[in-house]
């Protein structure tokens, strides 16, 4: 009987690549891409994305939302976020990344559950969104993993439930496009509104 070393299991998945460009607009104590970056979560844009490495951004004046579609591409490339201050999202939208991306996505519609501003539609913190974006690519667990500890982590996965049911079940962008209008009645014109994904 072959051991288990020499017995390759083909349902393993290694946890996506996360990569996370901090601006500097939130003081140190308060920002959880720091932390992140501090616990070895997640590693810096600036120094760990490889030459080849074309990860997904998120970015909230994207027009397309991330779907299970883009999981490909975050597989192979990861996911890039800018850590900012909510408040100067506006001022950072000509900001490049530091390498190549493979798409540009905004997240679905959800409410905030950090302490800064729970219940805002919207307005997460940097440790809410890298969540988000691993619940919507059917990565649950590396997100739980990853979001446990935080304040206001388990009550973000919790009274959000019900919606990333319905973006994760969606294959691609229009389905989760779809089911943010049965939601939410329809999203505002991200270039008039955007809606803000990051910030602490």
């Amino acid at each position: 009987m072959p051991s288990s070393r020499s017995t390759p299991n083909p349902s393993a998945d290694p946890a996506l690549p996360l990569f996370l460009l901090v601006v500097g607009d939130d003081h140190p104590k308060a920002c959880t891409g720091r932390r992140l970056l501090h616990r070895g979560l997640v590693r810096s844009a600036l120094r760990d994305v490889g030459p080849g490495g074309r990860p997904v951004l998120l970015d909230p004046y994207a027009r397309t939302p991330l779907s299970r579609a883009d999981l490909p591409s975050a597989r192979s490339g990861g996911l890039l976020v800018v850590d900012c201050s909510w408040n100067r999202l506006a001022d950072r939208r000509s900001l490049r990344p530091p390498s190549p991306v493979a798409a540009r996505r905004r997240l679905p519609y959800l409410l905030a559950a950090n302490p800064q501003h729970f219940g805002r539609l919207g307005e997460l913190n940097t440790v809410e969104a890298f969540a988000a974006a691993l619940v919507v690519l059917g990565r649950e667990p590396e997100a739980r993993r990853l979001i446990e500890g935080f304040h206001g982590g388990a009550a973000f996965l919790t009274i959000n439930e019900a919606r990333f049911d319905r973006y994760r079940a969606a294959p691609a962008a229009e389905d989760v496009v779809a089911a943010e209008r049965a939601i939410w009645g329809g999203p505002p014109d991200p270039e008039a509104d955007p809606v803000i994904q990051t910030g602490g």
